[in-house]
Order: structure tokens, then sequence, then C-alpha cells
């Protein structure tokens, strides 16, 4: 039957008499107390490994246990201390914690001084084997929630891709018909799917995919809106004021829709006969943790009352999106047309 092998203890100390004590009465008790009688020979034989913990005397040949434990302080993972002082000086042993010392014991040769400093040795290396086990297992927290961002970042990737081809083969669709409701329809589909996209495409991008910096995601999403209304005949031009705020990733989605929609609304209905007209899209706090969202023009205006113009789809999917932010959809009065929501954030 194997036996454990013996605790490697290091005993810094120039006394060959207290040396000798120690490696028989720690002996008894399952310590292989090792002795070095300079600071010097204390590090040559902790660079050999297996020292588990060191006792530490205050004076040494060349200058003092402090010295030695400023210098243990620079290597990577030191084994324990347990510092040795001369009775009535706590000044030093206060000045031993502070340096890094686990333990202090008040030095002596009777049975007394033995008990105290195998207890402080137990416990030093008991505490030295918990910080240990925790740094390992915070490691390993990080590692695993590094690797989940990576994937995380992986699938946004493939995400956005698969999204940008499915866009793609909507468009080669709308350019085999010639029924101008159907190409409508489709561009409308495409610009939601291009939404979507686009938080995807910010997600893997971004060092946090738990949110998106809203105000940079607008200002993609609408930049492209811009450009594809404009391609399509219709002259208006965009106006984006937005702070500075991130929001969860689920509710970013919602906003992309519901900003496409109300913005390719705004485009073909605010300003008749394809006249040119201006769209403000605003994205701000409004105090107590909420957000509010608004896009507003200065068109022929629409309360939300009676039958929507086109098919109405524009106007279900906002509400649904409302829905999902835990909101409703409130129409302004004035010139033009306002629609705001206003949600937690």
């Amino acid at each position: 039957m194997s036996t454990r092998p013996p605790v490697a203890i290091l005993h810094i100390d120039d006394d060959p008499g207290l040396a000798r004590l120690l490696q028989r009465a720690l002996g008894r008790r399952g310590y292989a107390v090792e002795r070095a009688a300079t600071s010097e020979e204390g590090f040559a034989r902790l660079d050999a490994g297996g020292i588990e913990a060191i006792v530490l005397d205050h004076f040494l040949p060349t200058g003092t246990g402090l010295d030695f434990l400023q210098a243990l302080r620079q290597r990577t993972d030191p084994p324990p201390v347990v510092y040795v002082t001369a009775s009535g000086e706590p000044a030093v042993a206060v000045a031993a914690l502070k340096a890094g010392a686990a333990d202090y014991v008040s030095k002596g040769v009777g049975e007394e001084f033995l008990e105290l400093l195998v207890t402080a040795i137990d416990q030093a290396i008991e505490k030295a084997r918990l910080a240990r086990e925790r740094d390992r297992a915070e490691r390993e927290v990080r590692e695993a929630r590094d690797r989940a961002e990576v994937l995380l970042h992986e699938v946004n990737h493939r995400v956005a891709n698969s999204l940008a081809l499915v866009s793609a083969l909507v468009h080669m669709q709308l350019k085999a018909i010639a029924d101008p409701a159907a190409q409508d329809a489709l561009r409308e589909t495409q610009a939601r799917i291009l939404a979507i996209a686009g938080v995807h495409r910010r997600l893997y991008t971004s060092d946090d995919v738990r949110s998106v910096e809203v105000s940079e995601y607008l200002a993609s999403l609408l930049a492209d809106l811009e450009a594809t209304m404009k391609a399509s005949g219709l002259a208006s031009t965009i106006k984006l004021s937005a702070d500075p705020l991130r929001v969860p990733t689920d509710k970013v989605v919602s906003i992309g829709v519901v900003v496409t929609e109300l913005v390719t609304n705004a485009f073909k209905y605010a300003y008749p006969n394809a006249a040119a007209g201006e769209i403000r899209v605003g994205f701000h706090t409004a105090g107590d943790g909420r957000v509010r969202l608004e896009v507003a023009d200065d068109g022929i205006g629409w309360m939300g009352e009676g039958p929507a113009q086109g098919t109405g789809m524009g106007t279900r999917i906002v509400g649904a999106m409302a829905r999902n932010l835990g909101t409703e959809v409130t129409y302004g009065c004035g010139k033009g047309c306002r629609v705001s929501l206003e949600f937690a954030a």
C-alpha cells in the first residue's frame, strides 16, 4: 500500500540547531524539512521546485526575511511563507504580513512553538491550495466564456451571410417578375431581411454579443434604406439623431424592423408624386431606463386611423414589433406624421 510522500518545507535560517529541531519535530508530522542558511540558498532551492511552504526567519546573514519576501513577490505563484520572529517584535510581524507572509510565529524551542508552527504551516498550505483552485476555476470560466463568445461571433457571422444570401435570392426573384405590386412586396421583404442581417453583422464585429450600439446600427441601416429608396425613384432624405446607447440584441432586431417599416412607408406615402421631403429618425433616452424611438416626416400626415395605404402589412408588422418591445405605437399630431414608441432599454 502506497503512502503519500512527505510535504516539502524549506526552512531558511542560519541557526543549524533550530534547523535540526524542526527537521525532527516536523518530520514526525509528515513534513520533509530542507534547510537553507541564506536567501541565496533559499532561492536556489526554490528554483529546483517541489517546495510547498517556507518557514522564514527574520534575521539572515545578509539582510532580513523582509528582503526575501520582497524578492519572492516578484515570482509567479510562490509557496506560502510562515514568518518566524523573535518574541516582542509585533512591528516586524505586521511588516511581514504586509510583505506577503501567510502567517507568523514567535520563535522558541518548546513544544508550544512547534505546535503553533505546524498549525501555521498547515493553514498556509491549505489557504494556498484553495487560492490555486479558485484561480483555476476562474480561469476555466474565463476560457469557457471566451470560447462561447468566439462561437457566438461565428454563428452571427454565418447568420448574417445566410440572410444576405436570402436577400440576394429575393432580389433575383424581383427582377424576374413584372407585376409592380409584387415587386414592391419583394422590395419590402428584402428590406426587412437586411434590417435583421444588419443586427447580426454588428454582433460578429462587436466585443459584446449581448447588446448592440443602436446609433451606429441605425446609421448603417438608414444609409442602406435611403440608397435603396432613391434607386427606386424616390427623392426624400433621412436625418438621424440618436444617443449612443447599447440595447439588448433581441430588442435591436425589433427596433430595426420598426424603423425599416416606418421609413419605407414615409418614403412611399408621405410625399405624393415622389416629391422630395425629409424623414427624421430619433432614438433618445426618456428617463427611468427607458428609450424613445421616433420616425417623423412633414408630408400629408396620418394618425393611424382609417385604412392604411398599401396592403397594411407594414402597419401590422410595426404593431407586432411594438408588442415584442412591451409597448404600443403612438401617433403624434401636427404637420406630417410622427410615430413613436417608448420602452425599457
